[in-house]
């Protein structure tokens, strides 16, 4: 039995050598839970952008900012802070916020939903965020399935970013947010205790210069800690935090929790949460994006002197990337993020959401039962991608092996109309289908230069796209779902608009309103 344990430890300490030892970026064979007691980072190789995560009970609930997506605001769901599923969208309505984020006017590329926090307060989920034109937003709900109550607007004034709140034990509650347009100055604001409105007026200034933002507001052990990331230049983005007694401040004492840890790409905005083993976490996202945007790691938290330090703790007591460790808890369920879809429930998963809010009445999954109609329209600009209002996106990863297939019924299409499987960020690429006249014809599109192939025949098309760690991506097509042919340049996946690469189903018509293909599977390995 004693040889048994000795064994079992040289293991779980050579996975932990092994993982902490991984340091080339986006490299990595292993990631997530290895089912043997271990996690390594990152725990979500993929976009989930802007974290910020809860406890209630038993159960962990974080949101990721979603920009210009519809429907907003990303909710996730896991029971030991490394597996997670994605328990729904909170903003249904962009056009709450803005007509500009409308398929009419598709005017907030790299703006629109950015960072919140989330809070459960007397029963009750809270969401507050901000946009960098709007102001600041909230809605709540008695459950994250909701129904999430229309947004209500806090502050309508343009350039603040990155807010936190809280309720006090005495019921007081208070708002923080950042004035990025102004120096990153970063005040605290009384707020109603139903989170509905602040006093502007009330505004005092607890924090500012560098580049300071990411807040989280935190109560343990009887402090009250301000964490935020911090920039400079020549040393990168790194975490830090002011802390008090008293929940308004003064917040005079403040600590660098980490270094900015470039190699491993300046993790930096999250949450500190306490696990189920009793021991503290912090989620973060990496914050240098490239073209797999701003994924998720899990980091440890030691607690020296009353600070949260991240990470390894290294002498003097400042944290660094830590690229693995024991799993806070084993659940007997793993919980994952789905990515594929038949389309049979009648309704999106929630792993999808629209290229700005969708025209409703052009896309169904309910008048051909199983499939996923969607209906062609003219774009703002002709022939232009990145402004055809009927594109169904989700979010790509970075892993091994990447292998997306999209089967379409294309007998429906009219003159004038295009539809395929896309990669966007700031650019895009995308294999496809053009008709003209009465005749269909393979495509492929590099930032709306197009490349013709051959006509096509069948009533079905199937395309795919394969990728790997480097995010170079190539297109295929079959005729017959079995054989696969491939088709136009390799395409090198991007980072743009404060996003990493989506993979996208698009569909519209350069001519008039007319046409509609039928999209009977997506399916994501």
């Amino acid at each position: 039995m004693k040889n048994i344990l000795v064994i079992i430890c040289c293991l779980l300490i050579t996975i932990c050598s092994v993982g902490q030892q991984q340091v080339e970026w986006g490299k990595w064979k292993i990631w997530g839970d290895q089912g043997n007691g271990i996690y390594v980072n990152p725990i979500i190789p993929s976009d989930y952008s802007d974290i910020d995560c809860i406890r209630v009970s038993n159960d962990y609930y974080a949101i990721s900012s979603t920009f210009q997506f519809s429907p907003g605001m990303t909710i996730l769901h896991s029971r030991d802070l490394v597996n997670w599923e994605i328990s729904g969208n909170i903003i249904d309505d962009l056009t709450q916020i803005s007509n500009e984020l409308s398929w009419t006017h598709m005017n907030r590329y790299g703006k629109g939903v950015w960072a919140g926090t989330l809070r459960y307060h007397n029963e009750r989920f809270y969401l507050f965020f901000g946009t960098p034109d709007e102001g600041y937003f909230m809605t709540s709900a008695p459950t994250v399935k909701g129904p999430w109550e229309p947004l209500t607007q806090l502050l309508s004034e343009a350039g603040w970013d990155d807010c936190t709140t809280m309720w006090d034990d005495d019921g007081q509650a208070c708002f923080i947010g950042t004035h990025f347009s102004d120096g990153y100055k970063t005040y605290m604001f009384k707020m109603s205790v139903d989170g509905k409105s602040i006093d502007r007026k009330s505004a005092v200034l607890i924090n500012s210069g560098d580049g300071r933002e990411a807040n989280k507001l935190i109560k343990i052990n009887g402090w009250y800690y301000l964490v935020f990331s911090e920039y400079k230049a020549g040393l990168g983005r790194y975490v830090m935090a002011k802390r008090s007694r008293k929940m308004m401040g003064p917040y005079y004492e403040e600590k660098q929790l980490a270094l900015s840890n470039r190699e491993a790409m300046e993790p930096n905005q999250g949450g500190i949460i306490q696990g189920m083993d009793n021991k503290w976490y912090f989620l973060t996202h990496h914050g240098t994006g490239d073209w797999s945007g701003r994924i998720v790691s899990l980091l440890p938290v030691t607690w020296v002197d009353d600070w949260p330090i991240i990470g390894e703790v290294l002498p003097g007591s400042i944290g660094r990337m830590k690229w693995s460790g024991a799993m806070p808890f084993i659940d007997k369920k793993k919980l994952n993020i789905n990515r594929t879809d038949d389309f049979g429930d009648g309704k999106l998963s929630p792993q999808w959401q629209w290229n700005y809010q969708p025209r409703q009445e052009m896309f169904s999954l309910s008048v051909r039962p199983g499939w996923l109609r969607l209906k062609a329209y003219t774009p703002l600009k002709v022939n232009k991608l990145m402004t055809a209002g009927n594109t169904l996106t989700q979010r790509c990863f970075r892993k091994q092996d990447n292998d997306v297939i999209v089967k379409m019924d294309i007998t429906n299409m009219a003159d004038g109309q295009k539809n395929g499987l896309c990669h966007f960020s700031s650019q895009h690429a995308a294999l496809g289908i053009v008709k003209e006249g009465k005749n269909s014809y393979l495509e492929y599109r590099k930032n709306d230069s197009i490349t013709r192939g051959p006509q096509v025949h069948s009533p079905f098309i199937w395309l795919k796209s394969q990728w790997g760690l480097d995010g170079n991506s190539r297109f295929f097509y079959s005729l017959d779902g079995d054989n696969f042919i491939a088709f136009g340049e390799s395409y090198q996946l991007v980072w743009g608009n404060y996003r990493g690469d989506r993979l996208g189903i698009y569909c519209f018509n350069d001519n008039n309103e007319k046409g509609f293909v039928d999209i009977d599977y997506f399916h994501y390995q």
